[in-house]
């Protein structure tokens, strides 16, 4: 049943406002399930696509930037059922054979489809693609991937230098290189990874931190050939191998999870349980935040599913304190970042976020669009040049904020309002179903009046 305090405007046929109004005492309550995690199954739909043979995946994100990878492989020749099942079921091409598309491949809002598939289509010869995306990604930097593949020998031209889409790649047979990348990015080991799948020899990517490594466990499961070596924090790939479908199980998306986590966790009385979520090392930097900020989180039914370590996630109510974050633990929550600035604006003290200058270039300006809409709200925030301070204690009232069309701004704001007094209206909302298509209907669920 529908939460009287939480209602959806219809602006037009696309915009949405999400209204929430605290007037009321709230608490949440509940056993839920998140979507499937973003980034394995983009990574599932595209190994499935240039492997032999049949790959299934049970438990995909059916959000808008998996289907707009799945749109540009079926553009490729890929069979790719339907993505609104509990089951898809994916024909590969085998590696080597995507086709020339007839048209444009368009990314939309997917930051991680542009990025990783520009990788395998640099190094499809004698073929011509062109991708482009929605208008926040073409306004995103393409060059942290574009100057590593150029350095493998792909053509590849866009705006501004090669680094805005719309790009065009002329693919071409690549030669391996060690890359030392500048960031702690899993999307540009990824796109160099995939890039080297059909380059002779062996490719290296070194990175000055540990990032996410859902690309390496699913290459290793569909049968490429990869050496691993966690004191240098790189990765090498001996190339021209054979990729053969599997069966994956996508678990629940931690960064999804992250929003019950920080809600349940502000609101008195509250208690939730997320069941199967990914805790992948690479990923938990969240839980090690939200524990020095001594939330109440406890993992339960601790196991392994396709390769990659799940457990259900309990949290209670408590009072959270106040903690600094920064160094090797940001590229382990880079998408976590707005919500714990929400957890920060509840706790006690002053938490100082540093070394996250890479949330400038998300979907929106993430570091500029939190300090500006949590300041609305009547929080102590000031903007660092790579990060926030931000100090808690303050009351939150209700008032009109934006989104800016960034999916995870558009959930913090909403959690934030949970505890705001009076009436927060948050607009262009519709922005959640990128990675999380039933959170308003989740939010509804959970929340219950004292």
């Amino acid at each position: 049943m529908s939460s009287p305090n939480i209602t959806i405007q219809n602006n037009s046929e696309q915009a949405q406002n999400l209204v929430l109004d605290s007037s009321s005492e709230i608490t949440l309550q509940g056993k839920i399930t998140v979507p499937g995690d973003k980034s394995i199954s983009h990574r599932a739909l595209m190994l499935g696509a240039i492997a032999t043979g049949t790959t299934t995946i049970e438990g995909l994100l059916l959000g808008e930037d998996p289907r707009s990878t799945a749109s540009c492989f079926r553009a490729m020749g890929a069979t790719i059922s339907e993505l609104n099942t509990d089951k898809i079921i994916i024909q590969g091409i085998g590696l080597g054979n995507l086709q020339e598309p007839e048209d444009v491949l368009n990314a939309g809002n997917s930051g991680t489809t542009m990025r990783l598939m520009l990788g395998l289509l640099a190094s499809h010869s004698d073929r011509l693609f062109v991708v482009t995306g929605d208008h926040s990604l073409r306004s995103r930097p393409m060059s942290r991937v574009v100057n590593p593949l150029q350095q493998m020998g792909a053509t590849i031209w866009g705006r501004k230098g090669d680094s805005l889409a719309p790009l065009a790649v002329r693919g071409q047979q690549l030669k391996p290189i060690h890359y030392h990348s500048p960031i702690a990015s899993a999307q540009v080991k990824s796109c160099i990874l995939l890039a080297a799948l059909m380059t002779e020899g062996r490719t290296t990517v070194t990175e000055p931190a540990l990032s996410r490594d859902h690309s390496e466990r699913m290459l290793k499961a569909f049968g490429a050939e990869l050496d691993i070596d966690p004191e240098t924090n790189s990765v090498t790939i001996t190339g021209q191998g054979q990729l053969q479908g599997q069966a994956v199980i996508v678990p629940g998306d931690i960064s999804s999870a992250a929003f019950w986590l920080v809600a349940a966790a502000i609101v008195p009385g509250s208690e939730l349980v997320i069941a199967n979520v990914g805790i992948n090392p690479t990923r938990t930097g969240i839980l090690e935040a939200l524990e020095m900020m001594e939330a109440d989180i406890t993992k339960e039914n601790e196991r392994v599913v396709a390769g990659e370590p799940v457990a259900d996630l309990r949290v209670r109510h408590s009072k959270l304190k106040a903690c600094t974050i920064g160094g090797s633990l940001i590229p382990r929550l880079i998408d976590e970042i707005p919500i714990l600035a929400v957890a920060a604006a509840f706790a006690e003290g002053t938490t100082i976020i540093r070394d996250a200058a890479e949330l400038r270039v998300k979907e929106s300006d993430r570091l500029a669009v939190m300090a500006s809409q949590l300041t609305k709200m009547g929080a102590k925030v000031t903007e660092l040049p790579d990060g926030l301070e931000i100090t808690g204690g303050n009351v939150l009232t209700g008032t009109d904020v934006d989104s800016y069309s960034d999916h995870r701004i558009a959930m913090s704001l909403a959690i934030a309002a949970l505890k705001a007094t009076g009436k927060t209206t948050i607009y262009r909302a519709e922005a959640a179903s990128i990675s999380y298509p039933d959170f308003v209907t989740t939010l509804q669920k959970v929340v219950h009046e004292q």
